[in-house]
């Protein structure tokens, strides 16, 4: 039983020395993300006008100085709105796809871990989200009830949680079976302290890769809902309300009123593409260490 119980102690310890550094994609993609977040932690403090201040009498006014990427379809400053919509688009899409991964990871854990009629249950109805398109969900949900911070966070999270309680749960399957867990369950330890306390700690790479897929998801689900007019409303702003705004600029020579939103919202999905693909690698060699120990 002292062999149960060290093994996994000692595995784990190998494994960190071995942990590989990130490539030179894998820290691009982090240099990204960094930016990203500081730009929606400190993006309005950098902003040289309001949100919807109206500066210049003309629109689609082309960069200068007063303008550094001009203005958009009612004379508004595209960088200052770009750096407000910075802080809604990141800030919506990490708290909804935080929120969706805890209760996801929770009911994954769980089934995984009570298994019988409960498992049962909560496969029946991940499955049956999963059978509705989520755009579809997400508009009927909007339409219900309205287009807030809040209930744009709800929506997406909600979305998240079925697709991480079944990533959660088939990892999480493997590492229930493993000794050191039936050990734990031998000491009489409560269900909680066996997800956070065992289960957990192995699932780490895997569902890492899984959290940075749904912060992805989430950037371009909230994106496509303002676009289409469903997601911020006016005056405030996200990257995927300013493409709809200022999509007419394209006719009109203004490419960067719809470029530069559009551009940020790619790269900052690509950015979290890059750590994906890094710890996508790892995780493959993470679950077999789990599974050898």
């Amino acid at each position: 039983m002292t062999d149960a119980v060290a093994s996994p102690v000692v595995g784990r310890k190998r494994s960190k020395r071995a942990r590989p550094k990130p490539d030179f994609w894998a820290w691009s993609g982090i240099i990204v993300v960094i930016i990203g977040l500081f730009l929606g932690l400190f993006g309005p403090l950098l902003a040289p006008y309001g949100v919807g201040e109206i500066v210049s009498e003309g629109n689609y006014e082309l960069p200068g100085p007063d303008f550094l990427l001009g203005t958009d379809v009612l004379g508004r400053d595209i960088l200052s709105r770009l750096l407000y919509g910075a802080q809604l688009t990141v800030g919506i899409a990490l708290a909804a796809t935080i929120v969706g991964f805890v209760l996801g990871m929770v009911v994954g854990f769980s089934a995984a871990e009570i298994g019988g009629y409960y498992d049962d249950f909560i496969t029946w109805l991940i499955d049956a989200f999963l059978s509705f398109p989520p755009i579809l969900l997400a508009l009927i949900v909007i339409a219900s009830l309205s287009s807030d911070i809040t209930v744009l966070i709800g929506t997406i999270a909600f979305l998240h949680a079925s697709r991480v309680a079944r990533v959660g749960r088939a990892v999480a399957m493997n590492i229930a079976a493993l000794e050191f867990v039936e050990v734990a369950r031998a000491r009489g330890e409560k269900l909680m302290s066996i997800l956070v306390r065992e289960i957990f700690p192995s699932t780490i790479r895997p569902l890492a890769v899984e959290f940075g897929l749904r912060l992805t998801y989430s950037i371009l689900f909230l994106s496509s809902l303002s676009f289409l007019g469903l997601g911020i409303q006016p005056p405030d702003a996200d990257w995927g309300s300013m493409v709809r705004e200022n999509q007419n600029g394209l006719l009109n020579g203004a490419y960067l009123s719809v470029l530069v939103p559009a551009f940020s919202i790619a790269i900052l999905t690509v950015g979290v593409n890059l750590i994906v693909d890094w710890l996508g690698a790892q995780s493959g060699r993470g679950i077999s260490e789990e599974l050898t120990k």
